[in-house]
């Protein structure tokens, strides 16, 4: 289902099961409970609004259920502010506002935060600049301390400044340059969309106007736009109310509001005056796509609602009007979707296909101007209608479990809109919408002459790639910044005002399981919660694609897709409509050793969404036709997916580890397998292994076992076991083979992504927690030693990871970065270095500390949704663990020593077994590797072949 950026469905209530407190300016209308379904009400946001003398706006809110407290602070400016010249400048200082302060050295908030079992980020908008941190709620003094400290003296070097600026180039190359359809929406569709405004520049910038931005500009932006007065602070969790005030007082009330005005801007972008067309050429582009885009309404506007729903009917799941036109009955189309994009002071709504191989943007641009038109020329179906609303409202309800979320919420509305009720009202405008408003909007604003047109095709020889639009003027200057004033700097560690101390520790609470058996075998798991009225259940099988036949990868995958793609009773465009209509999200997919089928519903459509699911299950129809669709799809998935470093190299990895074996095998299929599945393939797979007494069915949310217990046996109970025998055991990961050093060649690629790939262990391994602690402090987070290497230090990425990748038979550890094509040697030699020191000197123990909190703050912000806390029991049960492991979780993180994460990296993850896969373009690095690695094996891509050991 697509996720949309909607106030009430990207977050959340900041008050849960509490009266909302009563809002300074205006009452939350009580309208805002209007019922999902009939039967479950949306809280409305509850908070309290104080304002400092300073100008700053605080809002506050208590859940005394979490452990958890969030902390954000919102700054009204964002892309649309970069001065002329400068495009990228605010998601730069982005960046660079994790760096020091007076009182903090660098990479101090990644202490405060991971370090403890939180996390941090920050995200740039066209509007916004937004910072968040979740914590242990005994660690909200602290965080608070850190942001009023960075809000009032940041602390930024010319060396760090460089740095930063190379790990935004790297994030420009990861996201623009190495995505086929990086271009397209991140720099072509808003620069065409837009011809005055700001919003036309990308939020990312340009690697010219990133060079050409200087420290300089840095401290003046930041003395511009980072004043208590343009900025909002919003706490929720679990604290106290007065002692938050105090806290507040203490740090941020004494920061004081600059005497200097900010610069205006706040440009009109003019009406359309006629259609435009622009085609666009860009490399390594698999399929070619077209987009329509219409300019609309700011998000303020009144129609802003109709045209949210509109975009529902347009384009949300498979019985959407595209979908089920472009990508189900014409099968033009691999994929489609819109975009109602509401920003402060303009808007639009693109509707966009990527088409499906050997169909052209005309075709797809008739397609959707077709759609388009049926929504001026008739109403909508009522059905459609209460389908649209039914999602948006459930959805809503979902964006209500975690307490980051529900402050996310009440920060878009504020920003949007200057009103912290907009976020209630908006459920129930979008319930008053009505199939004529949709007509309206549509006659208003998708018209043929408002129209606007954007082709996008692969560069060749005659059509060079085209470049980015280069001077665009902005409203604001660089003249126009306030002057930087005096230059922080780190005080001595002797003058530094001393962080606060940690309160008592919060502990999560996890909930007792219940586990019990049907009659047919089929094992039951319960997990309840209280709070919103939303349940969950995962229904999975041994059976993935380790069992796929042998020669035929992807049949699990495709079994899996196909369950959603007719029953016995029902077509996939009926199933799509009934799964809409009740707001549910149901789907199922397939890993390497299980399959999983999921529901996700409101309680009181829960037992309907469960039938369905079951029918799904159990009676599935494997039509021919159906069959078909599924294997174009997944062909012209596959097409994209090798058009990009880092997908190539993680498809690539299991044929250098496993070789033949049923691991090695790409899960999703090949695009020789696909097109080789047949009817029977599908079918026999499903006889052989979806078998209740094979089964595990997790329940959580808001449901009792015994509601549980009659909810699966009316599902299920009476589905019996086939007469055959279960299929047995498989040697899942085969023998171990020598290391190999891969180069796949991507000519013209953005980026180089670099793996290196280790035999690994199961999952019952007594080294797992071991390995996983280590792992953690490897490549588990932003402070992690691989990205602390590659990314903080050296500016070569815009991240660096790892993982254990246990499995039910022997997995594979991956380390993995993209870095630009030319340092893809130097990066691969960071990596093993780094890899090799876990396993021949212990971690201290104040490395591992912190990273025992990052796992245990990880596993607590899970319990906080139905879906978290539904996989983490699932996870238990399918790999044959004791539910006791549930609450013993912290305990065995805990337990673990520096000596034996040595010992578990030396005996299993050792680098003279490890493998090394590169994808980019090999001109621009192989010199370097060949050096280091005479036996390096180069495949073009065009050679490349994943159904071979070989890859050839």
């Amino acid at each position: 289902m697509k996720t949309r950026l909607i106030l009430t469905a990207c977050a959340s209530a900041l008050l849960l099961g509490l009266p909302a407190a009563a809002f300074a300016e205006s009452a939350a209308p009580a309208t805002v409970t209007a019922a999902a379904q009939g039967g479950v009400a949306v809280p409305p946001l509850g908070f309290t609004k104080r304002v400092l003398a300073n100008g700053m706006e605080v809002y506050t809110a208590r859940d005394a259920s979490t452990s958890n407290v969030t902390v954000q602070v919102w700054y009204r400016v964002g892309s649309k502010d970069d001065p002329a010249g400068r495009s990228g400048f605010a998601h730069l200082f982005e960046h660079l506002l994790f760096k020091a302060t007076k009182n903090m050295p660098s990479e101090t908030f990644d202490r405060l935060t991971e370090d403890v079992g939180g996390m941090n980020n920050a995200f740039t908008a066209d509007d916004v600049t937004a910072y968040y941190e979740v914590v242990p709620a005994n660690h909200l003094q602290r965080i608070l301390f850190a942001e009023a400290d960075r809000m009032g003296s940041l602390v930024v070097d010319e060396a760090t400044f460089v740095s930063e600026r190379d790990v935004v180039k790297e994030e420009y190359r990861q996201r623009i340059l190495a995505s086929p359809y990086g271009r397209l929406f991140g720099l072509f569709t808003p620069e065409t969309i837009y011809q005055d405004h700001p919003y036309r520049r990308p939020g990312i910038g340009s690697i010219e106007e990133l060079n050409a931005s200087t420290l300089d500009d840095v401290l003046r932006f930041h003395a511009t736009y980072y004043r208590p007065d343009n900025a909002m602070l919003i706490v929720a969790g679990n604290f106290d109310q007065a002692q938050l005030d105090a806290w507040v007082d203490e740090y941020f009330a004494p920061l004081k509001r600059p005497a200097t005005p900010m610069p205006v801007n706040d440009l009109k972008e003019p009406e359309p005056t006629g259609p435009r067309t622009a085609t666009y050429y860009a490399p390594n582009v698999p399929l070619p796509a077209v987009v329509l885009a219409w300019n609309t309404v700011a998000y303020r506007d009144a129609d802003r609602a109709a045209l949210t729903v509109l975009d529902g009917v347009l384009s949300t799941g498979e019985s959407s009007r595209l979908y089920r036109s472009l990508v189900y009955d014409k099968q033009i189309a691999a994929s489609i979707g819109s975009n109602p994009d509401f920003a402060q002071q303009a808007g639009n709504l693109t509707a966009y296909a990527i088409m499906a191989d050997g169909q052209s943007p005309e075709a797809g641009k008739a397609a959707l101007e077709a759609e388009i038109a049926r929504l001026r020329d008739a109403p909508i179906t009522s059905a459609e209608l209460s389908e649209a609303k039914n999602e948006l409202v459930a959805n809503a309800l979902r964006g209500r479990e975690s307490i980051d979320d529900r402050a996310t919420t009440l920060g878009m509305a504020l920003i949007m809109t200057g009103d912290a009720t907009a976020a209630d009202r908006e459920i129930a405008e979008i319930q008053a919408v009505t199939a004529a408003d949709i007509q309206r909007v549509a006659r208003r604003y998708l018209t043929p002459q408002r129209q606007i047109t954007i082709n996008y095709l692969p560069a060749d020889d005659e059509h060079p790639a085209s470049v980015q639009k280069m001077n665009v003027d902005a409203p604001v200057t660089v003249a126009e910044l306030a002057p930087a004033g005096p230059v922080a700097v780190l005080l001595p560690e002797a003058e530094r005002a001393r962080l606060p101390q940690p309160g008592a520790e919060v502990a999560p609470a996890t909930p007792a399981v219940a586990d019990f058996r049907l009659a047919n075998g089929m094992r039951v798991l319960v997990a309840p919660t209280e709070g919103l009225p939303l349940v969950s259940a995962r229904l999975n099988f041994n059976a993935g694609s380790a069992n796929d036949p042998a020669g035929k990868p992807g049949v699990a995958a495709m079994t899996a897709g196909l369950l959603t793609q007719g029953t016995k009773t029902k077509s996939a465009p009926e199933i799509a409509t009934a799964i809409e209509q009740l707001g549910a999200n149901i789907g199922a997919g397939s890993g390497a050793d299980f399959t999983n089928i999921y529901a996700n519903a409101p309680k009181d459509v829960f037992g309907r969404s469960l039938s369905l699911m079951a029918d799904l299950v159990r009676n599935p129809a494997f039509a021919a036709e159906e069959l078909e669709r599924q294997q174009s799809q997944t062909l012209d998935g596959l097409r994209v997916a090798l058009s990009q470093p880092g997908s190539i190299a993680a498809q690539s990895v299991g044929r250098v580890i496993y070789g033949d074996a049923p691991y090695g095998a790409p899960g999703g299929g090949t695009l020789t397998s696909v097109p080789a599945i047949t009817r029977e393939d599908v079918a026999a797979f499903h006889a052989a292994r979806y078998r209740p007494s094979q089964a595990t069915i997790v329940f959580s949310g808001a449901v009792t076992p015994a509601e549980a217990r009659e909810l699966a046996q009316a599902a299920f109970g009476d589905w019996r076991d086939p007469s055959s025998a279960a299929p047995g055991p498989v040697a899942k990961a085969g023998p171990a083979l020598p290391p190999r050093i891969v180069v796949i060649d991507q000519p013209g690629a953005g980026q180089a992504a670099v793996t290196a790939a280790i035999r690994g262990i199961k999952r019952a391994d007594a080294d797992y927690f071991p390995l996983t602690l280590g792992n953690t402090l490897l490549g588990g987070g932003f402070s992690s030693r691989l990205n602390q290497e590659i990314r903080i230090k050296r500016g070569l990425s815009y991240g660096a990871r790892s993982s254990v990748g246990a499995q039910q038979d022997v997995g594979v550890f991956t380390a993995s970065t993209q870095t630009k094509n030319e340092t893809a040697t130097e990066v691969a030699d960071l990596i093993l270095a780094e890899v090799g020191k876990l396993g021949t000197a212990p971690a201290t123990e104040a490395e591992l500390a912190p990273r025992r909190a990052a796992l245990i703050g990880g596993f607590g912000r899970s319990l906080e949704t139905v879906d978290g806390l539904g996989g983490l029991v699932a996870n238990l049960a399918l790999y044959d663990l004791p539910m006791s492991d549930l609450a013993d979780y912290a305990g065995k993180v805990r337990s673990v020593t520096p000596q034996q994460v040595e010992a578990a990296f030396a005996e299993h993850l050792p680098t003279d077994r490890a493998s090394l896969v590169i994808v980019g373009d090999a001109s621009k690095f192989i010199d370097a590797l060949r050096a280091k690695y005479p036996n390096v094996e180069v495949i073009p891509l065009t050679d490349l072949n994943l159904n071979s050991a070989a890859l050839r």
